[in-house]
C-alpha cells in the first residue's frame, strides 16, 4: 500500500495523524523561503495606481466643490478595492511546501504528498494542485515560470511525490511546464550573456 493511502481500517487513526502534522507544519518553514522575485516590483506598481487614484479623485471632487466626506470615503473605498484587485498573490515556497498569501487569506500545500496536478488554460493559464491533506491551492503558472529558483523547490517536492507514489494525475502538466521553465531559462542565459 502506498504512502498516504489511508483507506483502510485504522482511517481514524490516520485522520488524527494528518491533523498533528498540520498543526505542526502551521506556520513552519524555513528561515528564508524562495519567493517571487518580481512581486515587489508588482506590489509597488498596485500601490502606486491606487495612491494616484486616490489623489486623482479626491483632487478633482474638491476643485469642483463637491467633495464631502461621504464621498471621501468612496473614493477611499474604491482605491483600496483598485489595490486589492491589482495586487498579486505573494507565492512562496520552501523544502516540501507551497504557499500563496492574497491579501484575505494564505493557502498551503505540501509538494513532498501531491495527489493532483491539473492546468487550467483560458485568459490567464493556472495550475490547481492538490496534495494528500485535502489541502488545495491555485497559482497563476507564469510565476514559476519567471522564477526558476521557486520552481525548483517546487519541483523537488514534486520528484519526492513522484517517489512515494502519491502523485496519480498531472505529472504531464508538470513535465511540459519543466520543459518550458528550462526554455524560458536558457533564452534568459543567452540574453544576459548578449549571444541573442
Amino acid at each position: 500500500m502506498p504512502p498516504y493511502d489511508f483507506r483502510g481500517p485504522s482511517a481514524a487513526g490516520a485522520r488524527g495523524v494528518i491533523s498533528a502534522y498540520r498543526r505542526l507544519m502551521r506556520g513552519t518553514g524555513p528561515p528564508n523561503p524562495t519567493g517571487d522575485r518580481h512581486w515587489r516590483g508588482s506590489a509597488r506598481f498596485a500601490t502606486g495606481c491606487a495612491l494616484t487614484f486616490a489623489a486623482l479623485t479626491l483632487l478633482l471632487d474638491w476643485d469642483a466643490g463637491t467633495l464631502t466626506p461621504p464621498r471621501t470615503l468612496l473614493w477611499l473605498a474604491l482605491s483600496a478595492a483598485l489595490f486589492a484587485v491589482l495586487l498579486p498573490p505573494k507565492v512562496t515556497a520552501g523544502p516540501g511546501w507551497l504557499a500563496v498569501r492574497s491579501p484575505l487569506r494564505r493557502r498551503t500545500i505540501r509538494t513532498d504528498a501531491l495527489v493532483a496536478v491539473r492546468q487550467y488554460d483560458g485568459i490567464s493559464s493556472h495550475l490547481v494542485l492538490r496534495d494528500a491533506f485535502g489541502d488545495r491551492l491555485e497559482l497563476d503558472s507564469r510565476v514559476l515560470v519567471a522564477n526558476p529558483l521557486l520552481w525548483h523547490e517546487v519541483d523537488t517536492g514534486v520528484r519526492r511525490s513522484v517517489a512515494l507514489g502519491t502523485l496519480r494525475q498531472g505529472t504531464d502538466v508538470l513535465r511540459r511546464l519543466g520543459h518550458e521553465i528550462d526554455d524560458e531559462t536558457a533564452r534568459s542565459a543567452l540574453r544576459a550573456s548578449g549571444i541573442s
